[in-house]
């Protein structure tokens, strides 16, 4: 058991050091410094073990926190990996880029800073691949059944790797030229280098998972088609369509999606030539939104070396703690600085974008922004407040709508519900025979942790399916919510 005065002992919580920024934003690699094994067993020491253990509602996978860290104290690496890894199929995932509702649900935030569970999960997942214990774990039987899954972001990755050590065939597709949708090229490798992906396929594929890059469904094979030739479908597209803007300008040069410029970001730096990439290089940059994307465009910029830049949100700044409204263990909405902020910009509240404004040649060179203010409980721009901030990149980072419904409605059937999203019951099974929908593309925009979740989950639906039952785990079923965070 764990240490019952751990928490006594050890009440500061200490985090790995953030490289300087004047050297950090000369490069693309993660943003945080090597941890100290010592600092971390201590850490691991305050987790408090308790009877009714909140972490575990608090994570969407049900990790067994208390039980990898009480083994990270004692210095059993190997066996806290095996832990983690009983949940969770991608830790190095999750450690790096989850937002940590379970750490908002730490018994022990009620009146000190919560248990480091986050950076400890990473440590156990990098621990483990440093020292070879991420080996490779094949079927022992194979059924003969054929999976196809579309898509392959955390949600496509977790399902494939589920149903593969199940002993079914999988494939997985993807339209791209590389596995690992969003997080491929979606995530700066500040946050999260590729590598990691790389270590975690060169897995997969020893287990059995095949892989078809490049292949876009609905286009270069119908869905109707891929569903005659396998057994069973998993959609798990994501939640790809971006939020627009529908002002004056928006279609001038210069104005464009946030995912738009991250792709192009990504693909620069993995080597590919970009014809055209979309760059802030000496650019006054204008962020519009002010979630996880529109962070990444920040720190993206810094690096690219923008002359300046400016993040608008249309809603009030956050609180610095909790609220009344968000007691503990909700995960409350908070003024958050991530590594992105502490690297340069202006961070502006209550900001509404009225209109771009267009230079000589017809580029966007401002912004006609207006204070928001709150009417019958909608914020609308405040008359007589507007004013002009420079501009020549705009990068709308509003957040996602649901899945691209491209072939999907036409050549199988499949129906969407009034929010956008792939329609389907409590066994994540959508309206047409044989298909099942995982992740953002049946529970729209949402985090990592809640892909991966739920790809596992739709695994053991898919097993039952072809098999008649599943011995798979299913950690959450559709609609699921963990504490504090808002239905899908």
């Amino acid at each position: 058991m764990a240490d019952p005065r751990g928490f006594l002992k050890v009440t500061e919580r200490e985090l790995p050091a953030r490289r300087p920024v004047p050297v950090r934003i000369m490069d693309w690699k993660e943003v945080y410094e090597p941890g100290d094994q010592a600092v971390l067993r201590r850490q691991a020491s305050r987790c408090m073990d308790c009877g009714i253990p909140f972490c575990h509602k608090g994570c969407p996978l049900g990790n067994l926190i208390p039980e990898w860290n009480d083994l990270t104290r004692r210095g059993e690496g190997r066996e806290a990996s095996e832990r983690l890894h009983a949940t969770n199929n991608f830790p190095e995932f999750t450690g790096r880029l989850c937002p940590a509702p379970c750490e908002s649900s730490c018994v022990l935030g009620i009146n000190q800073p919560a248990v480091t569970i986050k950076q400890i999960e990473v440590s156990i997942a990098d621990e483990a691949f440093a020292k070879g214990w991420i080996e490779p774990e094949p079927p022992a039987r194979m059924t003969g059944k054929t999976v196809a899954i579309v898509g392959s972001g955390p949600a496509g990755l977790a399902a494939a790797q589920q149903l593969t050590r199940a002993g079914h065939t999988v494939a997985v597709f993807e339209r791209d030229d590389r596995i690992g949708g969003l997080l491929r090229y979606g995530i700066p490798d500040f946050k999260m280098e590729k590598e990691h992906i790389a270590a975690r396929l060169r897995q997969m594929r020893a287990e059995g998972t095949r892989f078809r890059e490049g292949v876009h469904i609905g286009v270069d094979i119908t869905w109707a088609e891929l569903r005659s030739r396998y057994d069973a479908v998993v959609i798990a597209t994501g939640a790809t369509v971006p939020r627009d803007i529908a002002i004056p300008g928006r279609d001038l040069p210069g104005v464009h999606f946030a995912m738009e410029y991250l792709v192009d970001s990504n693909r620069a730096v993995a080597g590919d030539e970009v014809p055209e990439q979309i760059s802030a290089t000496g650019k006054h940059v204008v962020v519009i939104g002010g979630g996880d994307t529109g962070a990444d465009c920040i720190g993206t910029a810094h690096r690219q070396g923008a002359r300046s830049v400016t993040n608008l949100a249309i809603g009030t700044q956050p609180p610095q703690s909790r609220t009344d409204a968000q007691p503990w263990p909700t995960m409350p909405n908070l003024f958050e600085v991530q590594s992105a902020h502490e690297e340069g910009g202006e961070r502006v509240y209550l900001a509404s974008t009225v209109e771009f404004l267009a230079d000589e040649a017809g580029r966007v060179r401002a912004l006609r922004v207006a204070e928001t203010e709150y009417v019958d409980g909608r914020r609308v721009p405040k008359s007589g407040t507007e004013r002009e901030i420079p501009a020549d990149l705009v990068l709308i980072a509003m957040g996602f709508t649901g899945p691209e419904r491209q072939g999907l409605e036409e050549q199988l059937g499949v129906r969407f519900t009034s929010r956008g999203t792939l329609e389907r019951d409590a066994h994540y099974a959508a309206s047409e025979s044989g298909m099942f929908v995982a992740g953002d593309a049946g529970r729209g925009q949402s985090l990592i942790v809640w892909a991966i979740a739920e790809g596992r989950a739709a695994a053991a639906r898919v097993d039952a399916f072809l098999m008649g039952s599943s011995e798979l785990p299913a950690p959450v079923a559709p609609g699921d919510v963990a504490i504090g965070l808002h239905p899908a």
